[in-house]
């Protein structure tokens, strides 16, 4: 697949970037970004806005990114809309393909364009490519391995990029949770984002709750902080009763990245034992699938993932559809599901496993992100659900 066959903005003389499939597929663009190379899983992700988020979302560390809606960057970026918290072990997508060059921004929040700012954070870009076709190849055969490679000379070592990426070991049997997990204790009150305010502070808090840090991002910590909740963050490694020791009102399960099974070893006796502690306990994406493992559930790789903004949802308790964000490979199996587990909600797309709910205990999740806004507030019910739970143990 070449650059030169489609009419993308570039114009430069030679590819200067490389995409090598793992099966020997070698497609050819223009580099953009960081240089270098990096080796990932190809997902494609559907979403037209909110790029920078998706690129700062701990969740995608380990995958490169492939955008179907042609035209990325037209918004700059900003400080404001990262949603990494951990900078410091900040790992996020590996890389990014693009179909259209990126243009000027025009945004009034724009403080850099998206090139510098992929640069500055070391993520390489391919462009110029028909992303369509890309897709349409993930459809098909999978989320395929691969290297990303940008070299403004355009002199690559093809063979060794393609047996870098055939030996790549993929997803499955990987725990990425180390690489974006805070390092040490810290505690959040910065609420939700307001017009002509910007962010706020919860200054009068209801509920103490524990957030245990897969790879968290900003805007569930602000939700919760917007819900009422004053907010600790711990890490991925703490055990059980150094979260139970500090009293919380809810446990929350972030999201995060890699395989759920390979993360569950040591993340699950301690979900487990918050549980069985009888407090109420709110998780989302990994948090939702080891929750699920926790129980005596297994998951399961998909075959293309769930990555867009665009993901209609029906919650079973109400009967209603919601539009959600998604962004995972792996899922729950429905058929493991013990008896004690209520299937709550369900994707209306491919018909998989999107909550679950434990029967006569304040525990509940979902696999898609409430916190994010493409409905653009469908889903922010779950943490009136987690606060309304909190309360009535208080009771």
């Amino acid at each position: 697949m070449n650059a030169k066959q489609a009419d993308t903005g570039w114009s430069e003389p030679v590819p200067t970037a490389l995409l090598v499939l793992a099966d020997g597929t070698v497609l050819e663009g223009f580099g953009l970004g960081a240089t270098g190379k990096a080796a990932g899983e190809v997902c494609f992700n559907t979403a037209m806005t909110g790029y920078e988020e998706i690129l700062t979302d701990p969740s995608y560390a380990g995958q490169i990114i492939t955008f179907t809606f042609p035209h990325i960057g037209n918004v700059g970026t900003n400080d404001e809309d990262i949603e990494t918290v951990n900078m410091a072990a900040a790992h996020g997508a590996r890389g990014v393909v693009l179909h259209s060059a990126i243009t000027d921004p025009s945004n009034y929040r724009s403080s850099r364009h998206l090139d510098a700012w992929l640069k500055a954070r070391n993520i390489i870009g391919l462009g110029g490519i028909d992303t369509r076709a890309l897709t349409a190849l993930i459809r098909e055969k999978g989320m395929p391995n691969a290297v990303i490679a940008h070299a403004p000379s355009g002199k690559f070592d093809l063979d060794a990029l393609k047996k870098e990426a055939r030996e790549w070991p993929g997803l499955v049997g990987m725990d990425l949770v180390p690489m974006v997990t805070t390092a040490q204790r810290y505690t959040w009150d910065e609420t939700p984002w307001q017009w002509g305010k910007g962010y706020g502070r919860q200054e009068k808090p209801k509920f103490n709750v524990v957030a245990i840090d897969y790879g968290i991002k900003r805007n569930i910590l602000r939700l919760l902080a917007g819900s009422g909740c004053k907010v600790t963050v711990v890490s991925a490694t703490t055990s059980a009763e150094d979260i139970l020791a500090m009293k919380p009102d809810g446990v929350f399960l972030s999201n995060g990245p890699g395989d759920p099974a390979e993360t569950g070893k040591y993340a699950v006796p301690v979900i487990q034992k918050i549980i069985a502690s009888g407090t109420p306990t709110f998780g989302i994406c990994l948090g939702h699938q080891m929750l699920g493992i926790a129980v005596g559930a297994k998951t399961m790789k998909m075959h293309q993932g769930h990555h867009g903004a665009n993901h209609p949802v029906k919650d079973l308790t109400t009967g209603k559809v919601e539009i959600t964000s998604m962004n995972h490979g792996f899922a729950l199996d429905r058929d493991t599901l013990p008896k004690d587990a209520e299937e709550t909600h369900v994707s209306l797309f491919d018909g998989s496993n999107a909550g679950i709910q434990l029967k006569g205990r304040p525990v509940f999740s979902v696999q898609y992100h409430p916190e994010a806004s493409p409905g653009p507030r469908d889903s922010r019910y779950l943490f009136d659900r987690f606060t309304g739970l909190m309360e009535k143990r208080a009771k």
